[in-house]
């Protein structure tokens, strides 16, 4: 039936783009109301003054039904082979963009960490012909990163010390990068027409996210209260916090499509020909590994 649809597909009309967009209106509005509302308890969410976080769950709610529903049809059109050639390059395109898109967000925050420590704080201690600049604005700072202890505590919340590379990052480097190679022994299996091995790979995958994740949430853990390090300890814990918890976001992101593809896997939607899918999530699995070893070395090892 293929044949039939060698012209560019084009979908009917969806409702699809506009329940996205409400979803993310309430996110964003429930979330501006929590920055400036009260804080999260049972007495102010009975009394409405919590609004902004049923707001912000309500938006989550509808985005995820969103989701659900625009892929459920992506999926439904896709068995009735109404995608050509000429439609599964546009969706390798629009893949490719879309990590791109991703890395240059990350490559942003890797940006100010790197003006941050190399250019900002140098800067301060006077170096590079900015002596007034030390001596007139900041006269008792000594640039020494991380800068957790700085002249005056007031400012910032100050931490005891920084995450140590060689603990639970290590651990969590080595998780990614078996968790890359199972990935592509789940390709394999997919090629060689191995259902075992598929499923198996999948799982082993999801296995070592999920591990990652629970990892990173003990590490956040010690952090913050162990070694006090906050999202306010400066700017060394702002930009570890928005780093870390950003890719963790993208690992959660991650291991949500590789169950929904395991799923589609247990079912026979995949073959050696037409499994987009399952390399589009392989795709991302990959872009998050890359990014992590980017931030291990850079964030946690310098």
């Amino acid at each position: 039936m293929a044949e039939q649809y060698q012209h560019y597909y084009v979908p009917a009309q969806s409702p699809w783009p506009i329940v996205g967009s409400i979803g993310i209106g309430a996110m964003a509005m429930g979330l501006g109301h929590m920055i400036q509302g009260k804080p999260l308890s049972w007495e102010n969410l009975l009394q409405g003054k919590n609004f902004g976080y049923l707001l912000f769950l309500l938006g989550c709610a509808t985005l995820i039904y969103m989701l659900y529903g625009w892929f459920r049809d992506v999926i439904h059109e896709s068995h009735q082979e109404l995608y050509s050639a000429q439609m599964d390059r546009s969706f390798r395109w629009g893949m490719g963009w879309f990590i791109f898109s991703e890395l240059m967000l990350f490559m942003a925050f890797f940006g100010v960490f790197f003006y941050a420590r190399f250019l900002s704080v140098p800067w301060l201690g006077g170096e590079g012909h900015k002596v007034a600049t030390h001596l007139f604005l900041w006269p008792s700072f000594v640039p020494q990163w991380p800068l957790l202890k700085l002249p005056d505590p007031s400012m910032f919340t100050q931490a005891k010390a920084t995450i140590s590379a060689w603990g639970l990052p290590a651990i969590n480097t080595l998780i990614l990068l078996s968790s890359g190679m199972t990935i592509t022994w789940a390709h394999w299996g997919l090629m060689k027409k191995n259902r075992a091995q598929l499923i198996g790979g999948l799982l082993l995958t999801i296995a070592l996210g999920i591990t990652f994740l629970i990892l990173q949430g003990i590490e956040y853990h010690e952090a913050y209260y162990e070694l006090n390090l906050k999202l306010t300890s400066g700017i060394y814990g702002t930009t570890f916090f928005m780093l870390t918890g950003f890719h963790g976001l993208h690992v959660t992101l991650g291991t949500i499509m590789l169950i929904v593809i395991l799923f589609r896997s247990c079912k026979g939607h995949f073959t050696p020909e037409k499994h987009f899918a399952f390399e589009a999530s392989a795709w991302y699995w990959h872009f998050v590994d890359i990014v992590w070893l980017l931030l291990f070395v850079l964030v946690y090892w310098l």
